[in-house]
C-alpha cells in the first residue's frame, strides 16, 4: 500500500541493526542471543514488543542488500541491489552510469588452487592496503578502465568503466572454502564482454599478488547504478545513518539517507545521534560485529557482540525516540558460518506500541510475542504508526 497519503508530521524513530542478529538452537545450544546476558534488551522487550521477521522469503537466504532494503520498508524482490554499488555508494566512490561495481574479498589459494581462507585470516588495514595499492599500479585492461578502492580489512570495491558494459555476471566467489574460485560468466548475452574483462582482470589479479597470503581477490555481487524512491518521498523522513561500515552506509545513502561523520565505536554512533538529534527524524544505527562472529562460526564471539550492544542501548532509550526498534537484516548462525534463513527476532519499544507477555529478548520468546511472525518490510508502517506519523484511512 502507497502510504503517502497518510502521512503526517510525528515522532522520532530509532532502527538499531545487529548485522547477522538471528541464530539456530540445537541439541547442544541455545542461540547465541538466548544465552547472552542481555538485561537491557530484556527489558525493551518486557515493556515492548517482540516478534519475529523474515527478511526475503520462507527458506530463501538474504544477503545484506535485501535484508536492509526490508528493514527499511523496501519490497527486496521488487528492489535489488549488488553488493558492489552499495560498497561504491559507501565509500563515496564517483560511481557513474554504466559503470559495473563489485565487491571483493581479499582470500587465500593453496597451491592446488583451492579457497582455504576468504578472507584472508581477515587482513588488516596495513597489510591490505600496500596490496590494493599493487593492484592500482599492475592490474591494466585494454578496453576498459579498472578501478580498486579499500572498503576495511579484506573487504575491496572494483569497479570497470567503459563503453558497453552489463553487470550480468556470476559470481567468482565460491561462497565457502574447500572449492575453486568460480569463472565469471555472462548471466545474459549483453554480458559477455564484461565477464571476459572480469576474467582478464581476474587473472592480473592473481599474477599481481602471487606469493602473498592474501593471493586472489574473490568478487560478487556485479551491479550498476540504480534510482530508488528515498526514504523522504515514501515516508516524510528525514532521515540519517550512523553507521561505520561503508557498504551499510551505501544502502543509506542510496535510499536518501544523510551518512553523518563516520564513527569508530558504538559509543561513538550514539554520540553521534545525540549532536544531530534535533534535524532528523530517523535514524538508522548499524552493528557489524555479531555478522562477523556468525561467520567465523566464534559463538562465544557472537554473545559477547550481542552484549556489546546491549551495553550501549541505555544511551539510546535516554535520547527518548518515540520509536525504537531491534532487528536483524538476517540471521547467522555461529553453527553454519555465514547467513541463513531462519527468522530474525525483534523488538519494537515506544509509548504508543503496546506490550505482550514476552519478558526477555531471544528466538523462542519473540515467537510468542505481539507482532508475531511477519516479513521485516512491514516493521517500517509499524513503526510509522506507532510514532504517529500515519493518518486513519478512511472515514
Amino acid at each position: 500500500m502507497d502510504l503517502t497519503s497518510l502521512l503526517q508530521p510525528g515522532g522520532k524513530i530509532v532502527l538499531v541493526v545487529a548485522d547477522g542478529l538471528g541464530g539456530m538452537a540445537d541439541a547442544q545450544h541455545a542461540t547465541e542471543l538466548e544465552e547472552a546476558d542481555t538485561p537491557n534488551l530484556d527489558r525493551l522487550a518486557a515493556e515492548g514488543t517482540t516478534g519475529l521477521v523474515t527478511p526475503v522469503a520462507a527458506g530463501i537466504t538474504p544477503g545484506s542488500g535485501p535484508g536492509h532494503l526490508a528493514l527499511f520498508g523496501y519490497d527486496p524482490l521488487e528492489y535489488e541491489l549488488g553488493r558492489g554499488v552499495l560498497s561504491a555508494v559507501g565509500l563515496e566512490f564517483d560511481l557513474r552510469s554504466g559503470d559495473v561495481a563489485a565487491r571483493g574479498n581479499l582470500a587465500t589459494l593453496d597451491e592446488h588452487g583451492v579457497v582455504t581462507d576468504r578472507r584472508a585470516g581477515r587482513i588488516p588495514d596495513e597489510e591490505a592496503l600496500p596490496l590494493i595499492e599493487r593492484l592500482r599500479e599492475q592490474v591494466q585492461l585494454d578496453d576498459a578502465e579498472v578501478f580498486f578502492a579499500s572498503e576495511a580489512a579484506h573487504r575491496v570495491l572494483l569497479v570497470l568503466r567503459g563503453d558497453g558494459l552489463d553487470p550480468r555476471v556470476s559470481d567468482t566467489d565460491p561462497g565457502e572454502e574447500g572449492r575453486q574460485p568460480a569463472a565469471a560468466e555472462p548471466l545474459h548475452p549483453d554480458a559477455a564482454r564484461t565477464a571476459q574483462l572480469v576474467a582478464e582482470a581476474d587473472a592480473q589479479i592473481r599474477a599481481a599478488l602471487a606469493g602473498e597470503r592474501a593471493n586472489i581477490l574473490l568478487l560478487r555481487g556485479f551491479d550498476t547504478l540504480h534510482e530508488l524512491p528515498s526514504v523522504t518521498d515514501r515516508y516524510g523522513l528525514r532521515a540519517a545513518t550512523v553507521a561505520i561500515y561503508p557498504m551499510y552506509r551505501g544502502v543509506a545513502r542510496l535510499l536518501g539517507m544523510d551518512a553523518l561523520e563516520q564513527p569508530h565505536s558504538l559509543d561513538e554512533q550514539v554520540a553521534t545521534m545525540r549532536k544531530h538529534w534535533d534535524d532528523y527524524d530517523f535514524f538508522f544505527l548499524h552493528h557489524k560485529k555479531t555478522d562477523e562472529a556468525g561467520h567465523d562460526g566464534d559463538r562465544q564471539g557472537k554473545i559477547d557482540a550481542i552484549e556489546g550492544l546491549d551495553a550501549a542501548l541505555p544511551q539510546v532509550r535516554d535520547l527518548a525516540p518515540d520509536v525504537l526498534i531491534v532487528s536483524g537484516d538476517h540471521a547467522s548462525p555461529t553453527q553454519l558460518h555465514g547467513h541463513s534463513w531462519h527468522p530474525v527476532p525483534t523488538l519494537m519499544w515506544g509509548p504508543r506500541v503496546g506490550r505482550d507477555d514476552s519478558d526477555r529478548f531471544g528466538e523462542r520468546w519473540c515467537l510468542h510475542g505481539a507482532l508475531g511472525h511477519r516479513p521485516t518490510r512491514e516493521l517500517m508502517p509499524l513503526a510509522l504508526a506507532a510514532a504517529g506519523r500515519l493518518r486513519k484511512y478512511g472515514a
